[in-house]
């Protein structure tokens, strides 16, 4: 097939993590080409036309080792470009010996897995490798078709994948030759052990393992004992590590004033592009319709949103569109948006190793960014945690109260316009509910709520009496 530039130049959002390279300290000062690593001419003319230049440190150390055949467990930060770390030596190796449902990759959020999909498609177009995403949340049936045509390449969330396994006539992995799992920790801290233990006595023995992951804890130790055949370790990031070009702060808060402190850094960084953590799906709907009733543009995404829905969201985003994304630990890991320039932990993690993985949104591939922790009076105990694993205590981020306490006033009344639509969001979600219109899975998009849509066209909200 002759190669398309078309479709590799779609992908260009999801090449940053490749050009950040650093030659380890020491051992060599010459630049690695992707063809010192053993890498066939296709492959290696892909990566340049994605502009990859050099191999970063993660593909340095783990694709020759991949390319003799060997499993790999494979501990880097993240934006280090682990996933052409296992792209391209399954690509290769698909490439010497061609045959449908080669390889599997398990993710932990479906996000990534669109991701993970993405690559593999650029990587792979002058082969013409043909890739299917099998996530929850889209239709089981249509999902079974794209099973039927037998893919090279299955990129799937364990859940979804073991109903396909299960359910659907004729779909099996009996001859699958590599299993992949990035961010493994997520994958085992979602509680999917149960799924992957199935998934896992269905595949064949004979096959090379790669396990990923940011984080090796106990649960990836014993994953590794079970799944893994003589591994070698390719270790990028020995301690939790977060990027060098990351200028972290925190910021110390009473409750209660929460929302104009984070009105006060929206406005005062505007320009930026944000993503904002909060813990509760609760509290994304909640803070993205208060920011609209003061009208800053920010798009939630949650756990509880429709697939579809969850993708515009972020396509809405990395479009830049939108400035502000608010999200729950959905987003905090995998995914490569490049114009993340300050992330804000609204609420902060209750694993700390979470954070690690919430401010590896921004600084990704060399660049720089901020990081900003609200801490509370109820957060010390967490934040002295977070402290203590990354080793070294945070700047504090300089406000001026007077300037802040001026937006009190409309920031109540915008907290008090999105409580009510708030309610009215559940009220009509409890309404679908009744008359079985499957869960009011389309209402949870808060660009419906009233007077936001006004705002978003341009024109004045005006303000609905309601009975109380």
């Amino acid at each position: 097939m002759p190669e398309s530039e078309s479709e590799l130049s779609n992908t260009e959002e999801t090449n940053g993590d490749q050009v950040a390279s650093e030659v380890p300290e020491g051992t060599e000062n010459l630049p690695v080409t992707w063809k010192d690593l053993g890498l066939v001419d296709v492959l290696c003319k892909a990566c340049e036309q994605l502009k990859w230049k050099e191999p970063s440190k993660i593909q340095k150390e783990s694709i020759p080792v991949a390319l003799q055949g060997k499993d790999i467990i494979g501990l880097a930060e993240t934006g280090s470009g682990k996933t052409a770390a296992f792209a391209l030596p399954i690509l290769q190796a698909l490439l010497e010996n061609p045959q449908r449902y080669f390889a599997l990759v398990l993710t932990p959020t479906r996000e990534l897995a669109f991701q993970i999909s993405e690559q593999f498609e650029a990587l792979g177009s002058s082969i013409g490798v043909k890739c299917a995403v099998i996530v929850g949340g889209m239709d089981m049936m249509s999902q079974a078709l794209i099973l039927a045509k037998k893919p090279h390449i299955l990129i799937a969330t364990p859940g979804r994948l073991l109903d396909h396994l299960e359910n659907t006539k004729g779909f099996s992995l009996r001859a699958l030759k590599y299993l992949v799992m990035d961010e493994a920790d997520r994958i085992l801290n979602m509680d999917f052990e149960v799924e992957v233990d199935k998934i896992l006595k269905v595949i064949p023995r004979e096959r090379r393992t790669f396990l990923f992951s940011a984080t090796m804890t106990k649960k990836v130790k014993k994953l590794q004992r079970a799944c893994l055949q003589e591994p070698v370790k390719v270790e990028v990031s020995t301690k939790y590590q977060t990027v060098e070009k990351l200028q972290q702060y925190y910021i110390f808060i009473p409750v209660k004033f929460k929302d104009v402190y984070l009105v006060n850094i929206l406005n005062e960084l505007a320009g930026n592009s944000f993503m904002i953590f909060c813990s509760t799906c609760n509290n994304t709907i909640r803070t993205a319709l208060m920011l609209r009733n003061l009208g800053l543009t920010a798009v939630p995404l949650h756990g509880q949103m429709s697939q579809n829905k969850r993708l515009a969201a972020l396509t809405k985003f990395k479009a830049k569109n939108r400035s502000i994304l608010i999200s729950t630990d959905v987003a905090s890991r995998g995914l490569d948006i490049p114009h993340v320039d300050v992330v804000i932990n609204f609420d902060i993690p209750t694993h700390s190793k979470d954070y690690i993985h919430r401010v590896g949104r921004t600084a990704r591939a060399g660049r720089s960014g901020r990081a900003i922790t609200f801490v509370t009076q109820y957060d010390v105990e967490l934040y002295q945690r977070i402290e203590q694993l990354i080793g070294k205590q945070l700047p504090l981020y300089k406000t001026e109260e007077d300037e802040v306490m001026v937006l009190q006033e409309r920031v109540a009344e915008a907290q008090r316009i999105a409580k009510m639509e708030m309610k009215d969001l559940s009220e009509k979600k409890n309404g679908k509910r009744k008359k079985g219109g499957g869960g009011g899975g389309d209402d949870d998009d808060t660009e419906e709520a009233t007077g936001v849509r006004k705002r978003l066209k341009g024109g004045k909200q005006k303000k609905t009496g309601r009975k109380k």
